[in-house]
């Protein structure tokens, strides 16, 4: 068996295989979908880095495995990214987010999110520069339709899958914050 196949086989037999995640920030946005949605407060974990980030070198993803790993903090999903400068922001999972005994690292910074509304799209595939571009003008697209709706905040990428998924499996969705004007 080659593998391509053991690793479309293991994520969908196995679940935890495709996520190698302990749960979930909260709801995705379907593939193909548009909506507008309130992603709830949290507490993250963010690593920045001077270069764009889907530069090869900017070494985001490692600041933060390597925090959660030391401090003994499940991975969820999803892995968010702002795109220039880098940024990646991991999420806690509620009992991480109320230890006491966690504090920024050298490289990890931690941060109280209020809750807040964005526009999604959903997105299959890689999860490349040019997936996030195109995620991107098809929200930008349907926003100049909704007068009712006023970007509040700079466009992100969402990335639910780890690296172990398939590209063509892969999920990921493009944020961009928003007030509904009443």
């Amino acid at each position: 068996m080659k593998l391509p196949q053991f690793l479309i086989i293991m994520s969908s037999i196995i679940p935890s295989f495709a996520s190698a995640t302990e749960g979930e920030a909260y709801a995705r946005t379907a593939p193909g979908q548009i909506e507008v949605k309130e992603l709830p407060a949290a507490r993250l974990m963010i690593s920045k880095s001077e270069q764009p980030y889907f530069s090869a070198n900017n070494k985001l993803f490692g600041k933060l495995f390597n925090y959660i790993r030391e401090k003994e903090i499940p991975m969820t999903a999803p892995v968010e990214a702002k795109i220039n400068p880098g940024v990646m922001i991991f999420y806690m999972d509620a009992n991480s987010a109320v230890r006491a005994d966690l504090k920024p690292g050298t490289e990890v910074e931690l941060l109280n999110l209020e809750a807040r509304t964005v526009v999604a799209v959903g997105i299959r595939g890689s999860y490349s520069k040019e997936n996030y571009e195109e995620g991107l003008t098809r929200l930008q697209d349907w926003l100049k339709s909704q007068p009712q709706i006023e970007v509040v905040g700079e466009p992100y990428a969402v990335y639910w899958n780890s690296p172990f998924v398939p590209f063509f499996l892969k999920q990921s969705e493009v944020h961009i914050p928003v007030k509904v004007k009443n």
